[in-house]
């Protein structure tokens, strides 16, 4: 594809205006994209972005939007209930789409989505931007290398003290889906997958709790939210079985009574060892075994990357070049697949089975 790539956003609140859009107005000055058109069910939102970021047309309607030919993909940033629906008609109107992580609320939904993805022919990107961090990136480069083998188990975590949003629909499950484990966890346990090579999940045990949303006096580091309507759980902790023998564990918090927040993967494997650490770039290290020595390799001289950025690039460039993109469709199931089954684990007290496929 020669031309620009024409773009249009479903939904454009916080997401949107503070990442999404910003990168699509650096990729239009470069004259890889142009920004067509604008989507949100409040009209006074669409036209207040399309004016802040230079957008030519604004609609409440998506199906009216996706008739413009100019569009040739679509940036779908809907809270969770709502990725399916505008996903799904916008494979029917031949686009291409990068939808906001989670792939779908729930793993039904998603299947859905790439299903429409594959009968159209065109790609399906999800918003696991985390993939795109410099340390993740080179520690991926070790694994791929066999610097560390087999990796036969991996420690998840993504927790915060006192984190729970007080702003969107964070705190309500009929809308989000979950807690911290389908906003937050979902990076970690993604970046873990592609860590281990997407290994088959074959089986779930999970548990959540909800010990402080429901409280007045707890207090809220992100603003505060409304006890009231909070119905998400507040602490998620879960383990994993995988087909070649590979196990995984994970935490996920909003809050809890822990020294400081954490988002970090620590990798067990035949030939080494690793440690990914977002919030501390100096803790992102390899442990190995070399000359008769135990080394631990640090990281260093990481390039600071806008995320969000780079994923976009890589979405505008695959559509470009015709090549697969980097999260898939199928990647974004599998991870949605294994926190229903967390979930599903939680609420029934027992260890699910995943189906064969």
């Amino acid at each position: 594809m020669s031309n620009p790539v024409g773009i249009a956003m479903i939904g454009v609140g916080r997401a949107a205006q503070r990442q999404h859009l910003p990168a699509y107005q650096k990729l239009q000055a470069e004259g890889k994209v142009k920004i067509v058109a604008v989507c949100d069910v409040d009209e006074e939102t669409a036209r207040a972005a399309a004016a802040e970021f230079g957008v030519p047309h604004a609609f409440t309607d998506w199906n009216e939007m996706l008739r413009m030919p100019e569009i040739d993909a679509v940036d779908v940033c809907t809270p969770n209930y709502l990725h399916k629906q505008p996903v799904v008609d916008a494979f029917a109107a031949g686009k291409h789409v990068l939808v906001e992580k989670p792939i779908a609320v729930n793993a039904v939904e998603g299947a859905e989505m790439v299903a429409a993805a594959k009968a159209a022919g065109k790609q399906l990107q999800v918003g696991l931007n985390l993939r795109f961090g410099a340390a993740q990136q080179g520690i991926h480069r070790f694994i791929e290398d066999g610097k560390l083998g087999d990796i036969y188990y991996t420690r998840v975590h993504a927790l915060r003290r006192r984190g729970i949003p007080s702003w969107g629909v964070f705190t309500q499950k009929d809308k989000q889906g979950g807690g911290p484990l389908i906003d937050i966890g979902v990076h970690m346990l993604d970046l873990a997958l592609w860590f281990m090579g997407h290994p088959k999940p074959v089986s779930v045990s999970g548990a959540t709790y909800a010990k402080f949303g429901h409280r007045s006096d707890i207090l809220g580091l992100m603003g505060q939210w409304d006890p009231a309507t909070f119905s998400v759980e507040d602490f998620a902790v879960g383990f994993v079985r995988f087909e070649n023998g590979a196990t995984l564990t994970l935490e996920s918090s909003f809050a809890a009574n822990l020294e400081q927040n954490e988002m970090n993967i620590h990798l067990f494997g035949t030939e080494g060892g690793g440690l990914l650490d977002i919030y501390n770039a100096k803790g992102n290290k390899i442990f190995r075994e070399e000359s008769g020595t135990l080394t631990d390799t640090t990281l260093a001289y990481l390039t600071d990357v806008m995320t969000h950025e780079m994923e976009i690039r890589s979405f505008v460039q695959a559509i470009a070049d015709g090549a697969p993109v980097l999260a898939t469709g199928e990647q974004g199931l599998m991870v949605t697949q294994i926190l229903d089954a967390l979930y599903q684990s939680a609420e029934t007290g027992r260890e699910i089975i995943l189906a064969s496929s």
